[in-house]
């Protein structure tokens, strides 16, 4: 859908242009072909140029020049969630070409969960003119069709018909370009120009399932960067995009477009690094882990990360992980069974570590292997990647809140449940050993990236051998201490002896668990908003369900708790936790209402039957328009209105020249969109005219006036 939405809006402004005969005041053509300035609505166009000269074989300097009214915008060469560039269209004498129009440094303009990329105030677009040696002197007249979209909380199309006056003169004439001075507005629009990256500086882009990692070396430490890209559908255009300072440079990580499929060869664009300050760019795109740069497949290093640094690295960083938050609390319960269990066989304990250590290997070499044979199929998945998996999320933050339930003390599932189930863990102790070691395994997926995201990176780029090697270390890190406590049970003699503090401790060990599971709420719902700064909708739906799921476990352990070691609550408790997990990955269905396209014919046939209708006069370049469905229209409360009222929807889709819809704007006294009309049942009734910008209260009220 967004992609012919995208197709539509190319066809715009060409649809405008064939409408110049209808006689419409917004798609009128203003000037008279001479260099302006000339007023049109909400900007005034002109031609300007460096020199009123141009020299036979040289150059000028040329440009549109829109000063805007104070909020008004138009757009960059990628207009962003919405819009189209200005165009000019030259008529030029023999011997004159046009090079490409050129745009400035451009800056975001958010509305709402919305993000276009333009300008506002004022703004020159300069064009390159070459003339031909063989030109002769004497004057020449350039003519220019020029068309814009200028937008606030509507937009509004444009053109106007321009030109320039120069006068060629010879080779050697003191009117040569050369000699012009880049002042005033083209002049300053002139310095303003992205240009390309010095010999000095370099740009990578690492991409990864949902982001992009751009990383800009200059020389120097940089403060801030913004990504422009010139392609459509390549980032989330309105999601916040993060800067870190390096030494010397910046980098920079910026999502992906949910309608991105599969990454490009290339990123182009502009990396915007202030207001004066840019560069075009245009790279390479290498698959990999986006916490840290990747190398090269095959490549030995990277960023000084060898074979054998990245495998100690691994090996340490794997040990670290134990204090992490969501590992400890599984190391600390087995460390608290190897106290109580201090007095078997020293073999029975030396086999319960080597079992643990063997759960944690082979659940980091199953990932592994997945996502190898998932990068061989040509998914780009990095590590975590089932991280970025709704399912696999509900699943583990519901399986820890549980767990962290029973640590509280609502139930007992005993101090060896660190897996799952009871009965496993304590009829068959090495399987206990084992699924502890997958469960500790899974909690610390999250928690590897901070710690050695340059190792993954390279693990991750390299052929599979060295990637198994280096996780193999980093599995053998994770279970160290672990596996030296039981081949030397003496150590834990620097343990505390079992008591009563054990159980409290166990329940303030919970703590981090809970914060755990805060953590991966959090994420599951930024899995349904793009990652986006803004609220979404769907998001916080997704989220209460999993809150519900959280609320009906808890109900599962209460059960538990109260009838503890019987058969029947566990049914019971089993049947509330499936239903708790079936919780959150329900998908509902949309039940959004079916809008009919507008036609005078369709306005006529529910007037005469007696419904009101609702018109929504919108396009696909018009930002507030968009935002105004996805805030207020499409929302469950005027969904509901609609309904109840029996009101006939109908959208007039202005993105495309349509003389109808154009006629019933100019019948309502509008020029642009959004227009919002309701008219009431009785055909002898006026039209309620709605304002641009909607709130739910106040077309709730519209429809409450108009469908009595």
């Amino acid at each position: 859908m967004k992609t012919f939405r995208r197709l539509c809006v190319l066809m715009v402004l060409a649809c405008f242009a064939m409408a110049s005969g209808h006689g419409v005041a917004q798609l009128a053509v203003v000037g008279d072909g001479g260099p302006g300035p000339v007023k049109a609505q909400h900007l005034t166009a002109e031609m300007v140029s460096l020199s009123p000269s141009i020299a036979a074989g040289g150059t000028l300097q040329v440009g549109l020049l829109l000063t805007l009214e104070e909020h008004w915008h138009v757009y960059w060469v990628n207009a962003g969630d919405s819009g189209e560039p200005p165009k000019i269209t030259w008529t030029l004498p023999a011997g004159v070409s046009a090079g490409p129009m050129r745009f400035p440094i451009p800056s975001r303009l958010p509305l709402g969960p919305l993000m276009d990329f333009g300008y506002e105030d004022s703004v020159a677009f300069p064009v390159e003119l070459t003339a031909a040696k063989t030109l002769k002197p004497g004057p020449v007249h350039l003519d220019a069709k020029v068309s814009w979209l200028v937008c606030r909380e509507v937009c509004i199309p444009g053109k106007a018909h321009l030109g320039l006056n120069l006068t060629v003169v010879a080779a050697t004439g003191a009117g040569a370009d050369k000699a012009a001075q880049p002042v005033g507005a083209l002049g300053a629009a002139l310095s303003l120009i992205p240009g390309p990256l010095p010999a000095t500086s370099q740009v990578t882009v690492l991409g990864g399932k949902t982001d992009f990692v751009l990383t800009l070396t200059t020389g120097k430490a940089e403060s801030d960067a913004e990504f422009y890209p010139l392609e459509q559908d390549q980032i989330a255009n309105a999601a916040e995009q993060t800067a870190e300072k390096i030494p010397n440079g910046i980098r920079l990580r910026v999502k992906r477009s949910e309608d991105l499929k599969t990454l490009p060869s290339q990123l182009r664009g502009v990396i915007k690094l202030s207001d004066t300050q840019a560069y075009e760019i245009s790279a390479p795109v290498t698959a990999g882990e986006v916490a840290e740069a990747a190398a090269k497949p095959g490549s030995s290093e990277v960023s000084g990360v060898t074979t054998i640094s990245a495998i100690g690295l691994a090996f340490v960083g794997g040990i670290i992980l134990n204090l992490m938050p969501c590992v400890f609390p599984v190391l600390f319960l087995k460390g608290l069974a190897l106290v109580q269990s201090s007095g078997e066989e020293r073999s029975r304990l030396r086999s319960h570590g080597l079992v643990y250590t063997l759960g944690i290997l082979v659940s980091f070499w199953a990932i592994v292997a997945v996502l190898l044979v998932l990068r061989a199929g040509g998914s780009q998945a990095g590590w975590g990647f089932q991280l970025q998996s709704p399912t696999f999320i509900a699943v583990l933050a519901a399986g820890l809140f549980f767990f962290a339930l029973s640590l509280a003390g609502q139930f007992d599932l005993g101090l060896s449940l660190t897996s799952v189930g009871g009965d496993l863990a304590q009829k068959q102790g090495y399987a206990g050993s084992f699924f502890t070691g997958v469960l500790a395994t899974i909690v610390a997926t999250p928690c590897t990236a901070p710690l050695m995201g340059a190792a993954i990176g390279f693990a991750l780029a390299q052929p599979a051998g060295v990637t198994f090697a280096v996780f193999t270390a980093l599995g053998l890190g994770l279970a160290t201490p672990y596996l030296l406590l039981s081949f030397q049970p003496t150590w834990t003699r620097i343990l505390p002896r079992p008591g009563a503090w054990m159980e409290v401790l166990k329940q303030v060990t919970a703590v981090p668990l809970f914060a755990t599971v805060i953590w991966l709420a959090w994420v599951y719902g930024r899995l349904f908003t793009g990652g986006g700064s803004a609220a979404s909708g769907a998001g916080i739906d997704h989220v209460a369900r999993l809150l519900l799921c959280f609320l009906l476990l808890a109900v599962a352990g209460w059960v538990l708790g109260r009838w503890p070691a019987r058969w029947p609550s566990a049914i019971v408790a089993t049947l509330i936790a499936v239903l708790a997990l079936a919780t959150p990955l329900y998908q509902p269905k949309d039940t959004t209402l079916v809008w009919q396209p507008y036609s005078q014919t369709a306005l006529d046939q529910a007037r005469a039957a007696g419904h009101p209708v609702f018109i929504d006069f919108t396009a696909a370049w018009c930002l507030s328009c968009q935002f105004n469905e996805r805030a207020v229209l499409k929302s469950s409360e005027v969904q509901k209105e609609f309904s109840a009222r029996k009101v006939t929807l109908l959208k007039a889709d202005w993105t495309q020249y349509d003389a109808e819809i154009t006629k019933q704007l100019a019948a309502v006294n509008r020029s642009g969109v959004p227009t919002y009309v309701i008219y009431p049942a009785n055909p002898s009734a006026v039209a309620d005219v709605l304002p641009e910008l909607l709130t739910k209260d106040l077309v709730l009220a519209a429809l409450e006036r108009d469908t009595k």
